[in-house]
């Protein structure tokens, strides 16, 4: 078998998903690692299982972490494992009867992962540590000219470089750390009294299960994948990485030679999607706007947990997908400015990368939703796991099992309940596993650089008084008729009282006993009043891209040839039936659909 066939590669999803969007703790160093490999080794509950119990033992005792961050560790971890949904949702649903911390903690206690795995997923942190050598070759020392930036400063600058999407820095880490990792691998015997490698070390067999949490490979050019240590139980293969039948272990020199001479770039990554990767189907294709859009999708080819789509660029156009071309699939969204995007399928994890001035709809996200440098964004998720870093002014309704990670650069957040529904919502949330209870929207974890607590003056809670639900305005099928788990007490009563305020506004106009021509100039001040309303707000842009191009030109050339048109003209989202209530229907900035309206689905 010629070596050339065979390629070795990082897997995506630990570090777009694994890898927390910020500097790691220094206590997650290669020097205290090595002391926690050693202990585990020599404890009893700590190998080759590592229960929370112990690790909070490590965590807090040995390596004084807080335990909210060593349960946060714990618990990303556990996000990445091949859990089935039934089992998210058995475990949903045991945390959502704990009625105490001792009850939790209990509940928690039956959690325990792979010892190894974990060692690397700890070490692994490092991928967004900022480097003196990436310090003299980036951007990262102020120029003469600049101001001295501050701490904050200084964290926002480094969390908007994560690395987490980027294939080459995953690969690069692999290629400068490779002997830490086989290292991490090691058993105690394997080293020196002083914590040395010995030349003749050897990894155990059973050890490169660990390592597959990293990397996996290929000996057919990416046609069939394998993780590394089902590549690496074949005959041929095992002779070339230096494998021993008698010691069922691999010589530690020959096997790291065997990698760097195999590893690879990914090629199911965000390089390769964005040079051969599909383009998205698109129903209609909206002149000039749509033009700048990039999209990109490697779901055709791509084994599962590498499936990507790229959606970058998309401007002042209102993108809606539900398609098995999603399901299951990372997603990034990157620069899309005054938008409206719905991606109503049931996703593993989306990033939003730089958007600006856009609504963002999700279905439900199994694993995690990170929101990057944005300005301006309202985003409605249910997602295992929330991070926003370096976004500004931003609007999020959420539903969550696990607390929303807040991170450097944050100005101006709002965190609200999650607030909307579509028909196959409560199907697609079974699907990925996620329940309505536990949900902790409201109780975020705001966490700096180096495993530091940030001030909590970066985001705040959404008022009662300013809550208004979002309508969907798509026709599905589907049974989800309403917010899955309802709404918070107080959010419920604010949305009754200002329903109630509607009521008495009809009630009012009704008694008022108007005849023809009152009720004709009452009408028709009410229209123009709203209509003012939807421009004045930037509502109309949001009606108008729910028509199709067609509909749009006739109800274009309708308005110009009636001279008695409320202005702006009347377009099929108008909501002619309900427009006499004052607040013009709006929801949160998404207005109600009337019963005339046919807004255009992308399939």
């Amino acid at each position: 078998m010629e070596l050339g066939n065979i390629s070795v590669w990082p897997r995506l999803e630990p570090f777009l998903l694994g890898a927390l969007q910020v500097a790691p703790s220094n206590k997650l160093s290669m020097h205290y690692l090595r002391k926690m490999a050693a202990y585990v080794h020599t404890r009893d509950g700590c190998y080759p299982r590592l229960g929370w119990l112990m690790w909070r033992h490590i965590a807090c005792g040995k390596l004084q972490l807080m335990e909210d961050l060593a349960w946060l560790y714990f618990e990303t971890f556990d996000l990445l494992a091949p859990h089935t949904p039934e089992e998210r949702l058995e475990w949903a649903e045991a945390l959502s009867q704990c009625s105490s911390p001792k009850e939790l903690d209990k509940q928690r206690s039956k959690l325990s992962v792979d010892t190894l795995q974990f060692l690397l997923f700890l070490y692994m942190q490092q991928l967004n540590r900022v480097s003196l050598r990436t310090s003299l070759i980036g951007e990262e020392w102020p120029s003469p000219r600049s101001r001295s930036p501050s701490s904050s400063d200084r964290e926002a600058k480094f969390n908007s470089q994560n690395k987490n999407w980027d294939d080459q820095a995953h690969l690069t880490f692999v290629q400068s750390h490779l002997s830490e990792l086989l290292e991490l691998l090691l058993e105690p015997g394997q080293l020196s009294g002083s914590g040395q490698v010995l030349r003749d070390s050897q990894v155990p067999q059973e050890a490169l299960h660990g390592l597959s949490l990293l990397l996996e490979g290929s000996m057919s050019r990416g046609r069939s994948v394998h993780p590394l240590h089902r590549l690496l139980s074949r005959p041929p293969l095992q002779a070339q990485a230096g494998y021993s039948k008698l010691s069922r272990s691999f010589g530690l020199q020959q096997l790291q030679q065997w990698l760097r001479q195999s590893l690879t770039l990914n090629p199911f990554g965000i390089s390769a999607c964005l040079r051969s990767g599909k383009k998205l189907a698109w129903a209609q294709q909206v002149e000039g706007a749509i033009k700048r859009a990039k999209i990109a999708r490697n779901t055709h080819m791509a084994p599962p947990g590498s499936r990507v789509v790229l959606m970058s660029q998309i401007y002042k156009q209102t993108l809606a997908k539900d398609s098995e071309k999603l399901a299951g699939s990372n997603i990034k969204l990157h620069r899309c400015s005054e938008a409206f995007i719905y991606l109503l399928s049931p996703l593993r994890s989306v990033c939003l990368d730089k958007c600006r001035n856009s609504t963002v709809v999700l279905g439900p996200v199994e694993c995690s939703v990170h929101m990057q440098g944005c300005e301006n964004v309202r985003l409605v998720c249910a997602t295992g796991r929330l991070a926003v870093g370096s976004s500004s002014h931003c609007s999020i309704h959420l539903l969550t099992p696990t607390r929303p990670l807040l991170l450097p650069g944050n100005v101006a957040l709002t965190l609200g309940p999650f607030h909307t529904h579509y028909p196959s919502l409560e199907d697609h949330m079974a699907s990925a596993g996620l329940a309505v209870v536990p949900n902790v929207w409201d109780q975020p974890l705001l966490l700096g650089a180096e495993g530091s607590l940030l001030d909590e003056g970066c985001y705040r809670i959404l008022p009662p008084v300013e809550f208004c639900p979002l309508v969907v305005p798509f026709q599905m099928e589907g049974d989800t008729c309403e917010v899955p788990g309802g709404l918070p007490p107080a959010y419920q009563k604010a949305l009754e009282g200002r329903e109630q305020r509607v009521q008495d506004w009809q009630r009012t106009v009704k008694e008022a006993h108007l005849n023809k021509e009152q009720r004709r100039q009452f009408q028709a001040l009410v229209e123009q009043k709203f209509h003012e309303w939807l421009l004045a707000t930037g509502q109309r842009q949001e009606l108008d891209s729910l028509i199709p191009p067609a509909t749009a030109a006739t109800a274009t050339a309708a308005a110009a040839a009636a001279p008695d048109s409320p202005a702006g003209g009347r377009t099929n989202g108008d909501h002619g039936g309900q427009s006499l209530r004052p607040n013009g229907n709006k929801q949160n900035g998404s207005l109600r659909q009337g019963a005339g309206d046919k807004p255009t689905t992308v399939s």
